[in-house]
């Protein structure tokens, strides 16, 4: 059955060259689902669509709704219409204090971790409507619950993302499409080259379990959740925090 669960599906994956994204796209890919890595690197979602076999790469800025519009359109002419999105594309921006943000680092991360996540959930959410079956994943953080020190954009972009979430998954309560978000805590991704050194250790102190998460075990919960075994989940937010989220 677990080779078979995402058979007929095809699966668009944002941020999917690398990451938290690949690994979700390489478990629907091995549940027998297509994937449509859509990542703003083509020339590494190239190489990763490439390891999952019949998987294509298409280029997108996920700020930009021409751009979304134009990756949709590839996705649907070379595949199908996505059944399941997993919006993972993000940036942390700088570790720096609010007072010392730079304005343009933040509209940059608001532009690509919330509106990005809105504009990808927006384009897919009207057809499968319309099919009467979809799945939306969203990858927030517990940083959106919490606020992290020094990081108050990418903060504030992911407690957007869970209110989208919690939003959308309403709107479309009724429709067989369900929408939730993962929140994991740090996960050791490259994306720690956008950090500092003190701003990880800050983060891997909050974590009872004393280790970092893995990308398969985000995957895991993902893919649940992209999945015909979700059923009775929607609007809502999936902790993955080694015991850091509390509530």
């Amino acid at each position: 059955m677990a080779g078979a669960l995402f058979k007929g599906r095809t699966a668009v994956v944002t941020g999917g060259a690398r990451g938290i994204g690949l690994a979700c796209a390489a478990k629907i890919a091995a549940g027998g689902g297509r994937i449509a890595l859509w990542d703003r690197d083509i020339e590494r979602a190239r190489q990763s669509a490439a390891s999952l076999g019949g998987a294509i790469a298409v280029e997108v800025d996920v700020a930009r709704e021409e751009s979304i519009t134009r990756a949709l359109a590839a996705t649907e002419a070379q595949l199908a219409p996505p059944d399941i999105l997993i919006a993972s594309a993000g940036i942390t921006g700088p570790n720096t204090t609010v007072v010392q943000y730079p304005v343009d680092a933040w509209k940059q991360v608001i532009d690509i971790n919330l509106t990005g996540v809105f504009l990808s959930n927006r384009a897919v959410a009207a057809g499968m409507a319309e099919r009467g079956w979809g799945r939306i994943v969203n990858i927030a953080s517990v940083a959106g619950k919490e606020g992290n020190p020094n990081a108050s954009a990418y903060s504030a972009s992911k407690a957007g993302v869970i209110g989208l979430t919690k939003a959308l998954g309403k709107e479309l309560a009724t429709t067989g499409v369900l929408v939730n978000c993962v929140a994991p805590a740090v996960v050791k991704t490259e994306l720690f080259s956008q950090m500092t050194e003190q701003h990880i250790q800050y983060m891997l102190s909050k974590i009872p379990m004393n280790r970092l998460g893995e990308v398969d075990e985000v995957a895991e919960l993902v893919s649940w959740l992209a999945s015909p075994l979700c059923t009775f989940s929607t609007a809502a937010v999936f902790d993955l925090s080694g015991g850091r989220a509390t509530y």
